[in-house]
């Protein structure tokens, strides 16, 4: 059995993902403390939804995401290159990473069903 997690969710993902939240608790700024089921999945899509307008720096990536655990965010994100759902490239001295078709896809699949 799944267990609940708690995390920080960015209000936008919070509304379209509203499905893993069990019970949504303080909102601090531009994120919601919430207690959510399948942690893993809400994390890869915390990832891909920030991605689905602009690509961004790992810097901003990172922020964004609002998965604060660095190691957690570095193995998410590396699933995510992993299976083709993000590519990386080297922009000067900035890793730039994009969403791919494949990570749209993957996004699309579990955005609210109201849009």
């Amino acid at each position: 059995m799944m267990r609940a997690r708690l995390t920080y969710i960015p209000v936008e993902v919070a509304d379209q993902f509203e499905d893993f939240i069990i019970k949504r608790d303080v909102q601090i700024l531009d994120a919601v403390k919430a207690r959510t089921r399948d942690y893993s999945t809400l994390s890869l899509l915390k990832l891909l939804y920030q991605l689905r307008g602009n690509p961004m720096t790992f810097s901003d990536l990172y922020s964004k995401s609002k998965i604060r655990m660095k190691k957690s965010f570095l193995n998410y994100l590396h699933l995510c290159i992993d299976y083709n759902f993000v590519q990386k490239e080297a922009v000067g001295a900035n890793m730039i990473y994009t969403i791919t078709d494949k990570g749209r896809t993957m996004l699309n699949l579990f955005i609210h069903k109201s849009n």
